[in-house]
């Protein structure tokens, strides 16, 4: 069924133009202007509005198990919320268990998605040791999974944190196979100490999740990431960069020329640790690691964005209920479950914040939510860009629409908002997965179920071009 989208203005990583889109069989078949309607099905009218690719958030964990709990959004929920965000590809992390085989975390983390997801998907895979087992399963889990990203915990000590070796030895086998290593960076033995002195002072409120993890321990274990990286000649993304001191030691490393990615988060561009301080277990809300920093280092996030010292945005989207959950850890911060509700509002934040208050271009925003991902983890040209051939996800986004966010009106089963009560300048109003029409003027159209699973292409498949200024 053909569809005609007329009258958008279209915005990719690299062009903004006035122009009308065809989509036919879920792909982009044309773009251009004075289509003839009569072979067409459906006509949307976008007029006034940017037509992006479909977001695509490289950062989440749906369905996850973490500290005696699990999240409370799954592949439902989850990615209803991220469709109504402008997101329609996520990809989320399948949790791996020493001296068990990888392919049955794989399997379990299919078992928690199939018939539920409403996007487009894929996983990462995380690696927590390195077996002869384990190096045996690698090479099928690239080629016949399509899996080709692994993540290393330097943090979280005795759950899931690997050494040195591990990591060192992951960014050798990732070099030879091709595949990128992501880290979660920062020292955990370092917070383990603090966290123990912490608590042994009887200091158990939430803001001490903050004030044990400080950006010194991500700073040290950003920058022994890196130079394990350029060691091992591998490629590394380090996830959820928060502060002045990691931006740095990834910097340092590109200019030097090793092949190294940041992201961050929206939840480090616009809150700060101050609200850790809440009264009655208020600030428990805001527990994930690495945790929010002072407001002085979210300018020197934004500034990395702008630059190119830091090329994408996840959401981390980790969320558990404050009634129920977060509050298990209300006589002890290192029981409080780590995560909040990020997926929602993760393009809007960056759009409201970054374009309409000029801090980033329109192309920019594009390149940041979507075509850096899509070609980090190799699934572009099919995914993150609006060319002829590519998928029809397609976000119809109106700048000028202001909207407060609450968790009276957002799509996730979680019961707080992480940014209750910001106002946000631009929403999506219509998206599109695969040329199917998933949130029509807001409202949820789509199915469970309708979200593919996507097996990507090695690294370095994919043309790694320069960061769009």
């Amino acid at each position: 069924m053909k569809k005609l989208i007329r009258n958008g203005t279209i915005v990719t990583a690299s062009e903004t133009y006035k122009g009308d889109i065809l989509i036919d069989n879920e792909k982009i078949v044309a773009l251009g202007k004075d289509f003839k309607e009569e072979d067409v099905a459906e006509v949307i009218d976008a007029s006034g509005c940017f037509i992006f690719p479909g977001g695509v958030d490289p950062h989440t964990h749906l369905d996850m198990p973490f500290g005696g709990t699990v999240t409370r959004d799954d592949f439902d929920s989850g990615t209803v919320a991220a469709a109504h965000g402008g997101t329609t590809t996520v990809i989320d992390f399948c949790l791996s268990e020493k001296g068990k085989s990888l392919n049955n975390a794989i399997n379990t983390w299919h078992e928690k998605s199939q018939d539920k997801a409403v996007i487009d998907y894929s996983f990462h895979l995380m690696i927590g040791e390195i077996t002869a087992e384990v190096l045996d399963e690698l090479p099928s889990v690239i080629e016949e999974e399509g899996i080709t990203s692994f993540k290393v915990f330097m943090a979280y000590k005795n759950v899931f944190q690997a050494d040195d070796a591990t990591l060192f030895h992951t960014l050798i086998k990732a070099k030879e196979l091709g595949a990128l290593v992501m880290v979660h960076a920062e020292n955990g033995d370092v917070i383990d100490y603090l966290t123990k002195e912490a608590l042994a002072k009887g200091q158990t409120e939430p803001i001490h999740h903050a004030l044990t993890r400080p950006p010194a321990a991500e700073g040290e274990a950003t920058g022994r990431a890196c130079q394990l990286t350029s060691l091992a000649d591998s490629q590394l993304y380090v996830v959820h960069v928060t502060c002045e001191q990691a931006v740095k030691q990834i910097d340092e490393a590109r200019k030097s020329g090793a092949d190294i990615w940041g992201e961050t988060c929206p939840q480090y561009l616009v809150l700060d640790q101050e609200v850790m301080r809440q009264s009655n277990f208020e600030g428990a809300k805001y527990v994930w690691s690495p945790p929010l920093r002072d407001k002085e280092h979210q300018e020197v996030l934004w500034n990395a964005l702008k630059i190119g010292a830091l090329q994408t945005i996840g959401s981390d989207q980790c969320s558990f209920d404050f009634q129920g959950q977060k509050d298990l850890g209300r006589e002890d911060f290192t029981k409080i479950p780590n995560g909040g509700p990020m997926i929602e509002d993760r393009m809007s934040i960056l759009f409201s914040e970054g374009v309409a208050k000029g801090r980033l271009s329109l192309n920019q925003f594009v390149d940041i939510t979507s075509t850096r991902a899509a070609k980090l983890f190799g699934i572009y040209p099919k995914k993150g860009t609006i060319s002829v051939g590519a998928d029809a996800d397609l976000v119809i986004f109106d700048p000028e629409v202001k909207r407060t966010i609450s968790a009276d009106t957002h799509h996730l089963a979680v019961d707080y908002n992480a940014f209750e009560g910001m106002e946000v300048k631009g929403q999506p109003k219509t998206v599109l997965s695969r040329g199917k029409t998933i949130i029509n003027d807001q409202i949820f159209v789509g199915s469970n179920g309708d979200g593919q699973f996507i097996k990507r292409a090695k690294y370095g498949e994919v043309l790694q071009e320069q960061t769009v200024q």
